[in-house]
């Protein structure tokens, strides 16, 4: 009997139009391999079955009668899904082949080991049906992969067992949810040669990140051997985030996140047996090491990049390296399904007001706060006893456990990264997530009262108790045009992303300490002496933390870097201000093995803090770091938006030592275009404010310490607290003069605090001296913005009148 030719199609001859021929996972395949392997990217060859050959398969063995009567049994509740699930794969995977379609399959299978060079070749065998992969659907996981599939029998043993898993449960249930007519879908079979991942790596990237829809961030997952330990989250992945608009730029690196995965497993080809693959554990070596290097990192995402641009939209890519030749591979395309068709206007926002003790952390999926109880479930075979409402707690989760994630308040899981199932499918339900906990079914109890937080950044928190919380909801959409900038002031690295979608004028205020507080947690001082430091339990926990640091003070340098880069990338290519670190001694005191390094003070908050430590003997060195951090996230990342910003500077003589020692290291006022601004927080910044102007490109007022040093009020003195006021007439008086001197100078100048959102008549204050900027926090943008608005239009009428 001649081969049906027509049932086996090559990915060059196939494109994304072909859905319905190949199905959407193969048509992407070969719209790759046809458009995209001039442009770089590198896509494995292989070919993939037609739709009319599943339907000549399903013909020949006539089964069409067997699952459209199944499908009927169920629809009117005579069966149920396990059952009919059972019934139709056990049909398919008894069936046999027609002649005709065996030999195509065959004959396709002999030329690609023959393109390919080798015999027997090993080849992964994936589903593709022809309703997945579309905007609005992902199909996430509801058919099968077979990977490391060698020799025409077992070839075809497992395109048999990629069309039964058209009827897994759970893809009969996501059809009948999302509307699909089970008889119009078929499945068409991808064969691909093995990228040798197995002993090389592999993972997922998205082209926008995966939380907040901030479109300018490829988000990329890796672990060691083959990927599905990445899709499946059995395993916590390292985590990379590189900025898309600096990529282009080939002198640039800028990655904006390297977060070490644990990657406890790793799945490998197996030696013996039917199995062709096997979970194994990874080495300590491979455990503590980044999966990939930076100019694979970079790679990739240009290739995720290349891959948007072509599809018009964000996608959901799937990777691979070889571990024996070093080539990078993409496996798998297909458009992102849940951040992308987010609507934009209205944003919720969730501020937590108590709280209990935390019990675990994880990566955070989704932006809200729950409150439940807890429903622990180590296995699918204990999932009927799931209740309604409960948080999920379970070690991971695969496509058999969506029926009742839909059910579920949250998820917590112990493994999985950002991209792992439980991810993907908590966004498409909108459910809160936090994955890779390592140990919540360890430390969590079934019953246990729990409140579940996501809203505090990328990473996830569980806390006991049912905690207090409040939701606002933020309408940016319809805001008015305003003369004066309104900036933001962050701090926060992991939540930064959380605000792209305000259209601000860039962040007025970056604190470098929260970033050293809560993302390195260690005093420099102990990074520059570590090898000299006394404090034994303090010198253990800094070995822990720079795990994979030869030199100690890269860890401090390259996590300050790339956290104050996120904040730099939320608001690219507006302005940044990042403020200098402007800890006082006790809040330096309470890093790790900072007591060592810190004098004791009576009042902190007019004591050794600012300014004044930066050429000091006792912290010079730590401040140099602080400049390598900015000046690595400058000139290699690629973030010249960023300006720097001296707080508490006293004199012009300590403003000159200040520049000077910026410039012995590397950061130089003017050159490579950058701008340094001073705080404007001490009587004498006002007095002088002509000769700061000469030194500096800018002013910040801070009115906290403003204010608490012309009053001469201790901001944190509750017996004062009735005379701290930021509208006494001699802090306004300072406010106006400085304002008054900066523009003469041609400097410019902001204002970073929270007055102007508590209080109209500070706004308008604000605006009638003619302030360049005001910047607040992210919750009070819209009603500052409204306030500034209605002040500058009061303003412009009563210039008006008074024409007139």
């Amino acid at each position: 009997m001649p081969t049906r030719a027509d049932e086996v199609i090559w990915f060059e001859e196939i494109g994304r139009a072909d859905v319905a021929r190949v199905g959407g996972k193969n048509a992407s395949l070969g719209e790759m391999v046809r458009h995209l392997g001039e442009r770089g990217v590198a896509v494995p060859l292989g070919f993939a079955t037609a739709a009319q050959a599943f339907w000549h398969f399903i013909d020949s063995n006539q089964l069409r009668d067997t699952i459209a009567t199944t499908l009927e049994e169920l629809q009117v509740g005579r069966t149920s899904l396990a059952e009919a699930g059972q019934t139709i794969r056990r049909a398919i995977l008894g069936g046999r082949w027609p002649n005709d379609t065996a030999a195509a399959i065959g004959g396709a299978y002999r030329e690609l080991c023959r393109r390919v060079g080798r015999a027997d070749a090993d080849v992964a065998v994936r589903s593709s049906a022809t309703a997945e992969d579309l905007p609005d659907a992902s199909f996430a996981g509801q058919q099968e992969t077979f990977l490391n599939i060698r020799g025409e029998a077992a070839l075809l043993d497992a395109c048999r067992r990629c069309f039964a898993s058209l009827f897994t449960d759970r893809a009969i249930s996501y059809r009948q949810t999302k509307g699909f007519d089970h008889l119009k879908v078929a499945l068409s079979v991808g064969v691909q040669t093995m990228v040798r991942s197995d002993v090389g790596s592999a993972g997922v990237m998205f082209t926008i990140d995966t939380e907040t829809g901030f479109d300018k961030i490829v988000v990329i997952d890796a672990a060691w051997g083959l990927g599905e330990t990445v899709v499946q989250g059995t395993v916590d992945p390292d985590e990379y985030q590189v900025f898309k608009p600096l990529l282009p730029d080939p002198s640039l690196t800028p990655i904006v996140e390297k977060r070490l995965g644990g990657k406890a497993q790793k799945m490998i080809y197996a030696r013996e047996g039917d199995r062709p693959t096997r979970t194994v554990p990874t080495s300590k070596a491979d455990r503590t090491a980044f999966v990939l290097t930076d100019q694979e990192i970079l790679t990739l995402g240009r290739w995720g990049c290349v891959i948007e641009d072509h599809y018009g939209c964000p996608m959901d890519i799937e990777w691979a390296k070889d571990g024996e030749t070093g080539e990078l591979f993409i496996v798998q395309a297909r458009p992102e399904t849940v951040q992308s068709r987010r609507e934009v206007g209205e944003y919720k926002s969730y501020r937590i007001k108590s709280k209990g003790r935390t019990l675990v952390t994880g990566l955070s999926i989704g932006e809200a706060v729950v409150t439940g109880r807890v429903c622990l479930i180590e296995s699918a075979r204990d999932i009927d006893r799931f209740v309604d409402g409960a948080v999920l707690v379970t070690q991971n989760t695969d496509p058999d456990w969506v029926p009742i994630m839909k059910r579920a308040a949250a998820i917590v899981t112990d493994r999985g990264g950002r991209t792992s199932h439980a991810a993907i499918v908590s966004r498409e339900l909108g459910l809160p997530a936090i994955v890779g906990t390592g140990d919540a079914t360890r430390l969590l109890s079934d019953g246990q009262e729990v409140t579940a937080s996501c809203a505090e950044g990328d990473q996830g928190f569980v806390y006991e108790g049912f905690a207090e919380y409040e939701v606002e909801k933020l309408d940016f959409s319809n805001l008015p045009p305003t003369r004066t900038q309104i900036m933001l002031n962050l701090g926060n690295p992991a939540a930064a992303f959380r605000w792209w979608r305000i259209a601000a004028d860039g962040v007025g205020l970056a604190r470098m300490e929260f970033v050293i507080s809560n993302h390195i947690k260690v005093h420099p001082m102990a990074l520059v002496h570590f090898d000299t430091l006394e404090d034994r339990d303090a010198k253990q926990t800094i070995a822990d933390l720079t795990q994979g640091y030869a030199d100690k003070t890269e860890y401090f340098v390259d996590r300050l870097a790339r956290g104050l880069a996120r904040i730099a990338a939320a608001q690219h290519p507006k302005p940044v201000i990042i403020r200098m670190s402007d800890f006082k001694t006790n809040e330096y005191a309470n890093l790790i093995g900072g007591a060592a390094f810190e004098p004791h003070e009576e009042n902190p908050m007019i004591g050794f803090r600012g300014a004044s430590r930066y050429y000091s003997p006792r912290y010079r060195d730590g401040f140099a770091l602080e400049c390598r951090a900015i000046r690595r996230l400058r000139e290699e990342m690629g973030f010249r938006n960023v300006i720097v910003m001296i707080p508490f500077c006293r004199s012009i003589k300590e403003a000159d030592r200040v520049l000077d020692v910026m410039a012995e290291n590397g950061l130089r006022r003017g050159e490579n275009g950058l701008e340094v601004y001073v705080m404007c927080e001490i009587p004498s910044n006002v007095i002088l404010a002509q000769a700061f102007a000469e030194r500096f490109d800018g002013f910040s007022i801070g009115s906290n310490d403003l204010t608490q040093l012309t009053l001469g009020v201790d901001r944190d003195s509750e017996e004062l607290a009735e005379l701290f006021d930021e509208q006494d007439e001699a802090v306004k008086w300072m406010i106006s003069s400085v304002i008054r001197e900066a523009h003469k100078a041609g400097a410019k100048i902001g204002l970073c605090g929270q007055a102007p959102s508590d209080h109209p008549e500070f706004a308008e204050f604000l605006v009638a001296c003619g302030i360049d900027s005001i910047s607040v926090s992210p919750d009070s943008f819209i009603a500052v913005k409204r306030k500034v608005a209605a002040a500058e239009a009061a303003g412009k009428n009563a210039s008006v009148s008074n024409t007139v």
